[in-house]
């Protein structure tokens, strides 16, 4: 009888827990809310490093990448979206949940939990930065006339925005921003390899690697990977984006949830091949670290596709914590000073996003995933699903 008590209560605490979370406090959304909060995730500031990547990897590696990496992150995403509801009345409504129905309680969140900070962190930090300094080319393009202000400043200005958004009560509040956030990344994606298509390729241009060493060579390489990897990283709140999905054993989740990565996929494609190959073809070896850096003409859709890049990102800054109005804002609001002190320390752009994408975010998306399916599902080896999950991670690792 004390025993289950003892259950009840812990069922009582989880719903009161997740009755105030952000992800699961709502379950009302529609396919649509799945297609622009998916697109939200992934399309965003690394779009704009990709033809910075393909000069680290030359025409043939980089082209390769690029199309596998489309491809293999669909297929785990597909997984994501089909383990989420597994186990018959149940729902994974975050990574680690999934993790430890795959490695068991504690060795679940050894294995997902850091790494799911790490890209967290990362891509708050990375945000951070590109938010600044789309603010600071904008100013700067508009009025070249005008007295330089320092990156950092443009980054403050930035975080000031996220310490009112970071406390919406929960992820669908959010939802017109993302929304808006999802047409700002079609925009400035089509802006920066059409701008660039507009003006030519460069004289002289030079498709060489800039390295001159093969050590330098191989650093650059290794470099452009993790560029793609952060580019494709926005498996990490696929669960949390399905778990705002209502669901029954008529219509589950998955359905909805699955028509909307369709759409993102479409619109990833659509900004990612276009942005990294024209831009590579354009400005070759010589081409920015992020692309719209290279643009300068026409100054006006320059100037918008900066203030766009700054609309999405301020959508892609989500995050939720434990329940108590008081710790909910004061964590809140020094996650946001913490993330906005760290963009300030390292403004780098495309070394933030090589170390971040190769270090957590490839394996979180490449194949992890993966590795689970192949722990629960158990597929027969040799067949289709067991080549197809160990090839991806094979390449994932590499």
């Amino acid at each position: 009888m004390g025993q289950a008590n003892d259950v009840e209560d812990a069922t009582a605490r989880q719903k009161q827990i997740d009755d105030w979370l952000p992800i699961t406090s709502a379950r009302n959304a529609k396919w649509w809310y799945s297609a622009f909060h998916n697109v939200t995730a992934m399309v965003g500031a690394g779009v704009l490093s990709l033809p910075y990547a393909m000069s680290e990897l030359g025409w043939g590696p980089g082209v390769a990448i690029m199309i596998l990496s489309w491809i293999i992150t669909l297929y785990t995403l597909w997984q994501m979206v089909e383990m989420h509801e597994m186990v018959p009345g149940k729902r994974f409504d975050r990574y680690h949940e999934l993790g430890q129905h795959a490695f068991g309680e504690k060795l679940g969140l050894w294995i997902v939990v850091p790494q799911q900070l790490v890209v967290e962190v990362g891509v708050n930090v990375v945000y951070m930065v590109t938010g600044g300094k789309s603010l600071e080319k904008f100013h700067d393009v508009i009025c070249p006339s005008c007295k330089k202000i320092r990156t950092s400043y443009w980054i403050m200005i930035f975080a000031s925005s996220h310490f009112v958004l970071s406390h919406l009560p929960n992820f669908n509040s959010i939802s017109g921003i993302s929304l808006a956030a999802a047409v700002m990344s079609l925009s400035y994606s089509t802006i920066a390899w059409g701008a660039a298509l507009h003006k030519g390729v460069e004289p002289n241009v030079d498709y060489s690697y800039k390295a001159k060493t093969n050590s330098g060579a191989v650093f650059n390489f290794f470099s452009g990977l993790g560029d793609i990897a952060f580019a494709y990283a926005g498996h990490n709140v696929v669960l949390e984006i399905q778990a705002t999905i209502p669901s029954t054993p008529e219509k589950p989740s998955k359905g909805p949830m699955w028509k909307g990565v369709i759409v993102a996929y479409i619109v990833v494609a659509l900004c990612y091949f276009p942005v990294s190959f024209v831009g590579y073809w354009v400005y070759g070896n010589k081409v920015e670290d992020n692309i719209l850096i290279s643009l300068e003409k026409p100054v006006w859709l320059i100037a918008a596709a900066n203030m766009f890049v700054v609309v999405h990102v301020i959508g892609s800054y989500q995050m939720n914590f434990t329940p108590s109005f008081a710790l909910r804002f004061v964590t809140r609001t020094t996650y946001v000073a913490f993330t906005m002190v760290v963009g300030m320390a390292i403004p780098f752009f495309s070394g933030l996003l090589g170390f971040f994408g190769g270090f957590a975010f490839a394996p979180t998306t490449y194949f992890l995933p993966c590795i689970m399916w192949l722990s629960l599902y158990k597929p027969k080896r040799f067949s289709l699903s067991w080549c197809m999950n160990w090839l991806c991670i094979a390449l994932g690792v590499r």
